[in-house]
């Protein structure tokens, strides 16, 4: 193909084209000087596309995850070689276990350099082998339109996850001609007609059926579309971890959620069940409790099991029906299935049920900040469009507990336990959704590995709240550490700067809370203030978790030891 003279670019600018061709908006960063090129090339296109740079490249990665979550188009972070890759692989991991659709661009070194151990160098293909859906490097100019064109399309395609593409540094500044790709389309299987009938025969068999929603990629549409098919049938829906804004939390049919914070009796409900129907999620630690709610390899209960990947079908439970199929597209064949009375399992749904608002009811609170109370509050004032991040910790019990969760709104956290996640999530969703209320939950750990990019958050006009529990350790391990080892703390205690300082240094409106009364005022007041804000909520250490505390699991430890001794 001849091409005229005028499409001669730089491999950046062909980069950055190709970019806007498929319609990326923004991007997150921290700049480096091996990718100057494509710096260079945005910076013509500053009307249309809007480039972050963030504090740190693990933040920069987190705020590109979370862009794909709530989008559902790949978000893109771009670093710099040796350093700047490894940081952002933090981000590149909650993706890939996650589900989520990422593009992680790199600045390599020269292509003249390679394989000497040149500076900052790294052979990246085997870096993020094990933890991307494909990770390449662009080492032909002329060929970026199609490494780029084939990144969007594997980021989105079938399981989403995340592609990590090597930039050499002199192969962006390198100028050719070079076509144009087309906008990507996402393929995602769609079960077949004839894969509906023997999912109801199955269902007219069982007395015990439970649904479990969850996964990537979860339309507004498709959330409806379920609960229009659980509600007609009367069939109990859980939703697995940190997924509970797939089902409408407030509906009849919801059970719970099967990770950390769920009612405990739905583990039992689900072993006592003799129909699984799960759609859309994955049958990991996480969701099956450490593999005990099914029996491998062959699953019991009977187990139906739709999926867009195929490795998952059968992965480690062999399921009865397996439908290779998007959550999406399987749930737009179901949606019109009245396939059953809707009292046909009413006990069996209403004690799920009443188990799920048993959970979700404040208990008796002696400490002087109710934190079930306060996420109450803050359910009653944020509305149903709100976006919620969450960051790893025993201190997301509450807001996963006590928060409504339901579309349009969004509960975005990291299925595969990453701390630091939950503050640069929120600014990138309040730079995506700016007329939303977003508010970020963090602890006083999570808070010290990202808390600077509230910075960036004030640079770049994003608004989200971050409440930040402050109880002076890494709760989490405390709380094993009390299980296994009582009264033996090491390495978890705290010593924590001002976070309203560090927070009003950096721009925000900030404050400090130590009494349940003080948070809706305090909550006011940060909406209120249009510009990024911290709530600092002073938590009673003893108060480890939602249900239990520091002394009784010392004491439930210690009495365990006796009794090991004494046999």
């Amino acid at each position: 193909m001849n091409l005229p003279f005028s499409n001669a670019r730089t491999g950046g600018k062909i980069l950055v084209d190709q970019l806007l061709i498929h319609g990326a908006d923004m991007a997150f960063c921290v700049p480096g000087e091996s990718y100057l090129e494509v710096l260079d090339a945005l910076f013509d296109v500053r009307d249309r596309f809007k480039l972050v740079n963030a504090r740190h490249e693990a933040g920069a990665a987190n705020m590109a995850e979370a862009y794909g979550k709530l989008t559902g188009r790949p978000g893109i972070c771009m670093v710099t070689r040796g350093p700047g890759a490894c940081h952002a692989s933090v981000g590149v991991h909650t993706a890939f276990q996650d589900s989520t659709p990422m593009l992680l661009l790199i600045g390599q070194v020269g292509r003249d350099m390679m394989d000497r151990e040149a500076f900052q160098e790294i052979d990246y293909r085997q870096m993020f082998g094990p933890v991307a859906k494909w990770a390449a490097q662009i080492d032909v100019t002329a060929r970026i339109p199609e490494y780029i064109a084939r990144a969007f399309h594997i980021a989105t395609s079938g399981r989403p996850g995340p592609v990590v593409l090597a930039l050499p540094e002199d192969m962006l500044t390198e100028v050719t001609q070079a076509g144009d790709a087309v906008c990507y389309r996402p393929t995602q299987p769609a079960a077949p007609p004839q894969a509906f009938a023997p999912i109801r025969e199955l269902l007219d068999g069982a007395k015990k059926p439970m649904i479990l929603a969850g996964g990537p990629g979860w339309s507004d549409r498709a959330c409806a579309q379920l609960q229009d098919f659980a509600e007609a049938n009367g069939i109990p829906v859980a939703t697995s971890f940190r997924r509970q804004d797939t089902f409408d939390n407030r509906s009849s049919c919801f059970a719970g959620d099967l990770g950390t914070s769920g009612p405990p009796a739905l583990v039992q409900r689900f072993k006592e069940a003799d129909l699984l129907f799960v759609i859309g999620a994955r049958l990991g630690e996480m969701t099956t409790q450490g593999y005990t709610i099914l029996s491998a390899p062959t699953a019991r209960p009977r187990l139906v099991h739709v999926h867009a990947d195929a490795d998952e079908l059968g992965k480690v439970f062999t399921p009865d029906i397996a439908v290779l199929s998007s959550a999406d597209n399987f749930v737009a064949g179901l949606a019109e299935c009245r396939w059953f009375a809707a009292d046909r399992w009413n006990s069996w749904r209403k004690s799920a049920r009443t188990d799920y608002l048993n959970a979700v009811a404040a208990p008796d609170c002696t400490q002087a900040l109710d934190l079930a109370a306060a996420m109450i509050e803050l359910g009653k004032r944020i509305g149903d469009n709100a976006v919620v991040t969450l960051d790893a910790g025993n201190h997301t019990g509450w807001p996963q507990r006590y928060l409504t969760y339901a579309r349009p709104g969004r509960q975005i956290g990291p299925t595969n336990g990453a701390m630091g996640y939950s503050v640069p999530a929120a600014v990138a969703a309040s730079l995506v959704h700016p007329d939303r209320i977003v508010i970020g939950c963090v602890g006083d750990g999570g808070f010290m590995m990202s808390g600077q990019e509230i910075s960036t958050a004030v640079q770049h006009g994003g608004n989200p709240i971050i409440l930040l529990f402050n109880n002076n350790m890494y709760g989490t391990i405390r709380m094993h550490q009390e299980r296994e080892h009582p009264s033996r703390v090491v390495g978890t205690d705290l010593v924590n700067p001002d976070f309203v300082a560090m927070a009003k240094a950096m721009g925000a409106h900030a404050e400090r809370i130590t009494r349940t009364g003080d948070f809706a005022p305090a909550l006011e007041r940060a909406i209120a203030a249009k510009r990024p804000a911290l709530i600092e909520l002073c938590t009673d250490p003893e108060q480890i978790s939602t249900r239990t505390t520091l002394t009784n699991l010392r004491v439930a430890a210690e009495q365990r030891q006796t009794k090991a001794a004494a046999d």
